[in-house]
């Protein structure tokens, strides 16, 4: 009975009731807090002077903005629950002292994520090649950047990576130059194959006409004459012309009889 009394007494006391009510303030403030910042930071996107800067640095600061409002919260229900901020703050030094001389490459990663966001050697939605992966760039956060190959596969590269790596960026310029070589054999005649070639960059509509394409011969194969086709595209229709143009010099070629040869070896026998 005595223990019973005790015990009653412990959690009515004012101390109990006030340390219990401090937990359940620390709580809410976490859920509420955490639920306010997460639409705090929506609506600083959303804002208009936000709007104004690139989708690259929208998206790092829409990062940023979310992990400030969401450690501000956590000091807040700290401070209801009484803990010393010079004690907080001290093991926070601490803490952070031992996590960065463990987490290199993560520090790496996010003054990685500043130089892109800094230098802008490519931005969210442009069609980037770093290493061996080549991709649209769909999100630049603080510690990752996050491409799309063409076939749909999510990679998620760190940012220290990126920008210590060679990166092409093929969206930056409005043009693109598009390469074809194709193979003719040695019996054909190098100006009607020309004159095939020249007709169907003339034929697309989506080759521009300055610069003017260009026809030339690149190589004397061991089998074949290598002759190129360089036209100027937009940027946009590059891979589409691409695909198109082999197809249809294929046809031109078999509609005016050039010749495409099959690997060959001459083999003479001395007696």
């Amino acid at each position: 009975m005595e223990l019973w009394n005790n015990i009653v007494s412990f959690l009515t006391s004012a101390s109990t009731v006030m340390a219990v009510l401090k937990i359940v303030l620390a709580i809410l403030v976490l859920a509420l807090g955490c639920k306010l910042a997460g639409k705090l930071t929506k609506k600083i996107m959303n804002s208009r002077g936000m709007q104004r800067l690139s989708k690259t640095v929208q998206t790092f600061l829409g990062h940023v903005i979310r992990i400030l409002l969401y450690v501000a919260v956590i000091i807040i229900a700290a401070v209801i629950l009484g803990v010393d901020l010079s004690a907080f703050s001290a093991v926070i030094a601490s803490v952070g002292l031992t996590i960065g001389l463990a987490l290199q490459g993560g520090l790496s990663n996010i003054a990685g994520g500043v130089m892109i966001v800094g230098f802008k050697p490519f931005e969210v939605g442009d069609f980037i090649e770093t290493g061996a992966v080549s991709g649209t760039v769909t999100d630049i956060g603080i510690f990752y950047t996050t491409v799309t190959t063409p076939d749909n596969k999510r990679v998620v590269i760190p940012n220290g990576t990126v920008s210590n790596s060679v990166v092409t960026n093929y969206s930056t310029n409005d043009t693109r130059r598009l390469d074809l070589v194709f193979s003719i054999s040695y019996s054909t005649d190098i100006d009607v194959a020309k004159k095939v070639l020249y007709a169907c960059a003339k034929a697309d509509e989506r080759v521009l006409s300055d610069p003017a394409p260009a026809v030339i011969i690149t190589e004397h194969a061991d089998s074949a004459v290598k002759i190129s086709l360089r036209v100027w595209v937009r940027t946009e229709d590059y891979w589409d012309v691409n695909f198109d143009m082999m197809e249809q010099v294929k046809r031109s070629f078999d509609q005016f009889g050039v010749d495409i040869p099959f690997n060959q070896l001459d083999v003479h026998i001395a007696k």
